[in-house]
């Protein structure tokens, strides 16, 4: 199969040419290579003699690629040297040497991977322009393309030249939209035939100057092309054919490497500003998880009664699949000085990692004033006591519903009761307080219990990862996958039969800053893209931008009205990055980390502005404003960065970041006290809710503060 490279049908320009903002902390600078002095005009020089011999990243193995959806995996997200995986849920770059030589090369190892999708491996900064760049290519396969990327914004957006099809040189374009299902948007803007082999290097170099492209083979000029497009930005390897690649050399004429200078170093104290210009993160808590602790599969909710929220963490023995059908194992419930309050199974440090939801969570479903965990163990669903973690009723699961002719490859029916995927509480009886239970599988059924776990309806269609519920008129409705149902379990309306892909994220609000305006329905469908339902159900809007992962509604920009919708992607494009406004117009799109985030709102400042929590990793992760970039940064004390939570702990109004791993959880508040007279605290998706496939949706809220403010405690 060879490379999508046809010409296709331009979308629209502003939207296809926006460019990307990627905005590293401000210790980033021009990397430390050869020829870096003042005067000198190498902005990068590289042999790949000083990275390890095998691959750059370990291969995901057991846990499958999903595993960077929600947790920071420190060996696959970090720069390898001066380079990073573009595509970082894959393992395709390994480094060798060549006996003959002795010399070192960089390897691509993917054979024409899914979607269409070229591996791709960068280095260099948003703010180069103007410069040249070289490397030796190999092609060890002629099906395909091999070649160089340059003018990089993100793994969406980029040029390549490249060899292709053993006769062909061609400088490509890929466009961020695009109108193919799971077909990137590659663009071919200049091609000539050129005949080369599998056993020699080719010297490629593209000089870029402005709107111009220059492309040589071997030192013989055999394409040029004149492309506004992406003016700038990175450079790369790229390939989705074997192939290898040597001496890697990119250079500017000593004006331009100043220019370029000049342009990093107003970057990174713009960048200084911001930060010094917010609360840094002060830790309040730590304490030991070690042997029951988990990656991110901790809930949280007030078992005890004291106005702090507790923390319950499962644990989960995989069976047959690596992300679902998973046996909660353990339950341990801690509050935030470290004591354990009651746990229910057997520890086992190995049952930590996860690339799912798990069936539990904290909610007070009896209304007798004390939460519970509710939860789906050995083929039943459980209500335990909050304060012990003692059982107080059951009920088997329903048995598993037979699976249409027509069904995806993720769902199977490998027992005869359902084993429950995740579950959250509605209103179906008009209790506002939400006692009656939905529970579902992967990805075709659920089902809706009261709080004496007697079934009362239920439900198919693609349900995707997590319904999001609502209010209407006293009852709830229900979101679920691409349909919506009322309380009594009627079907409103659907598109689960149009869309191929399941839905990620889901929100149905109104976040316009016109309170007349209808609520419209937002998802990001995976390989679907972005999606926008009006109300009644008409699909106002389908852009697709990569494959539409986790996303969260908030006031991310003090410019714009109303809250703005963010989101990210992640399989085969992950950490692409995308602001919307209320109409579904993209407003910026960044690659911040090659990585995934659940994309959690941070109520950090407490004036209206609010943050979005990338990771807690002290180098590549932080919270970023509306503009992506890196407003406050954490410390690097030694801090766990595998997962995060935020909310409210310690009761001011102002969100505390959660980080932890498997052996230990860190809390951090800020480092002074709130200042003002009235005090931003949004509202937010019940804490019973959650997910890590969750669209947290921030709905502004104030409060009126006590002269001199609420310090924090």
């Amino acid at each position: 199969m060879t490379m999508k490279i046809t010409r296709r049908e331009m979308m629209q320009g502003a939207l296809a040419a926006m460019p990307a903002v990627y905005l590293m902390p401000k210790s980033f600078a021009l990397p430390a290579q050869d020829g870096m002095g003042a005067g000198g005009t190498v902005l990068l020089q590289d042999d790949f003699s000083k990275l390890p011999s095998g691959w750059l990243t370990y291969p995901v193995g057991v846990q499958g690629p999903a595993i960077q959806e929600n947790q920071w995996i420190d060996s696959r997200a970090r720069p390898f040297g001066v380079w990073s995986n573009g595509v970082a849920d894959q393992d395709a770059w390994l480094v060798s040497q060549e006996g003959a030589t002795g010399k070192y090369y960089m390897m691509q190892g993917w054979s024409h991977p899914p979607h269409g999708v070229s591996a791709v491996l960068i280095a260099g900064e948003d703010e180069w322009a103007d410069y040249t760049y070289e490397a030796l290519v190999k092609p060890l396969a002629l099906d395909g393309i091999a070649g160089i990327a340059f003018r990089y914004q993100s793994n969406l957006q980029y040029y390549v030249l490249g060899l292709t099809g053993g006769n062909k040189v061609q400088i490509n374009v890929q466009h961020l939209l695009t109108e193919k299902f799971r077909l990137p948007n590659w663009e071919t803007v200049a091609s000539a035939p050129f005949e080369y082999n599998t056993v020699k290097y080719y010297l490629l170099k593209v000089e870029n100057q402005g709107n111009n492209i220059r492309a040589y083979i071997d030192g013989n000029k055999v394409l040029e092309a004149s492309n506004a497009i992406y003016t700038g930005g990175k450079v790369g390897l790229c390939s989705d054919i074997p192939a290898r690649f040597q001496d890697v050399r990119v250079e500017a004429s000593a004006p331009v490497k100043q220019e370029i200078v000049g342009r990093i170093q107003t970057r990174n104290a713009k960048l200084a500003s911001l930060q010094a210009d917010n609360p840094k993160p002060r830790l309040w808590k730590k304490f030991s998880v070690d042997g029951f602790g988990t990656a991110s599969d901790i809930k949280f909710g007030d078992l005890d009664g004291d106005g702090v929220p507790e923390l319950v963490i499962a644990q989960n023995i995989q069976t047959i699949s690596r992300d679902a059908y998973d046996i909660i194992s353990c339950l341990t419930a801690i509050n935030v000085d470290g004591k354990i309050l009651w746990q229910s199974g057997k520890p086992n440090p190995r049952n930590g990692m996860l690339t799912n939801d798990n069936p539990f969570q904290v909610h007070d479903v009896d209304g007798d004033g004390h939460a519970e965990v509710v939860t789906i163990r050995d083929f039943q669903i459980q209500i335990l006591d909050g304060r012990t973690g003692k059982v107080k009723k059951w009920a088997w699961m329903p048995k598993a519903p037979e699976l249409p002719t027509k069904h995806a490859e993720s769902v199977m029916r490998p027992y005869d009761l359902v084993l429950g995927d995740s579950l959250f509480f509605v209103n179906v009886s008009g209790n506002k307080d939400r006692h009656e239970i939905l529970v579902k599988d992967r990805y075709l059924n659920f089902w809706i219990y009261s709080n004496n776990l007697e079934l009362l309806w239920k439900g198919a269609g693609q349900n995707g990862h997590c319904p999001y519920v609502f209010d209407v008129d006293g009852y709830d409705r229900i979101m679920i996958g691409y349909a919506m149902w009322d309380h009594t379990g009627k079907k409103l309306w659907s598109h689960d039969e149009d869309l191929k892909d399941h839905a990620d994220s889901i929100a149905v609000v109104n976040f316009s800053g016109n309170p007349s305006e209808q609520p419209r329905v937002y998802s990001t469908g995976s390989d679907e893209g972005f999606l926008m339902f009006s109300y009644d159900g008409k699909l106002m809007k389908q852009l697709m931008v990569g494959h539409a992962q986790a996303s969260s509604v908030g006031k991310y920009r003090m410019d714009l009205p109303g809250l703005q919708f963010m989101m990210v992607d992640f399989h085969w494009n992950p950490g692409v990055m995308l602001l919307f406004d209320w109409e579904g117009n993209i407003l910026q799109t960044a690659e911040p980390v090659h990585n995934g985030s659940k994309m959690l709102p941070v109520n950090w400042r407490g004036d209206g502005e609010e943050f979005v929590l990338l990771s807690g990793d002290a180098k590549y992760g932080g919270m970023i404003n509306g503009r992506f970039e890196r407003a406050v940064m954490f410390p690097d004390d030694g801090h766990p960065d595998l997962a995060s939570f935020v909310l409210d702990m310690t009761g001011d109004g102002r969100d505390e970041v959660v980080l932890w791993d498997e052996k230990s959880v860190w809390i951090y508040t800020q480092d002074r006290p709130f200042k003002g007279e009235k005090l931003y605290t949004p509202i937010r998706n019940p804490l019973y809710n959650t997910s890590n496939y969750s669209c947290i949706v921030s709905l502004p809220d104030w409060k009126n503060v006590a002269p001199g403010g609420r310090s924090k405690a």
